[in-house]
């Protein structure tokens, strides 16, 4: 035997939940995070950015990997090359050369 659980609802009540019902609250989402750009930095020297190269750096006080990098819009082997050449002109002196990062400096007087 079945037990009866009350009276049906009436229309005018089942209006009335219909809203409350549709309100709940969304779980939240997870952010996506900022999104960076890739960066496209060039690979390989053109003359170009050769000539922009040895005549800029001459006026900066600080180069560095991250520097030209940064300003010549080459990645980080091409930079490292540039530093060992501009070195080997007489370009830039170093001021601190550990394993890790390379620091110099303009050379001013010294050529």
């Amino acid at each position: 035997m079945r037990a009866r659980l009350g009276p049906p609802l009436s229309e005018a009540h089942q209006n009335k939940m219909a809203p409350a019902a549709g309100a709940k609250k969304q779980k939240k989402k997870w952010s996506k995070g900022k999104v960076k750009d890739k960066a496209q930095h060039a690979v390989l020297l053109d003359k170009a950015t050769s000539e922009k190269l040895y005549k800029d750096v001459q006026s900066y006080r600080l180069v560095s990997v991250a520097v030209l990098v940064d300003r010549m819009k080459v990645n980080g082997s091409l930079a490292r090359r540039c530093i060992k050449d501009l070195e080997e002109k007489g370009l830039i002196k170093p001021v601190v050369t550990h394993s890790k990062m390379k620091i110099y400096t303009r050379a001013i007087g010294d050529s």
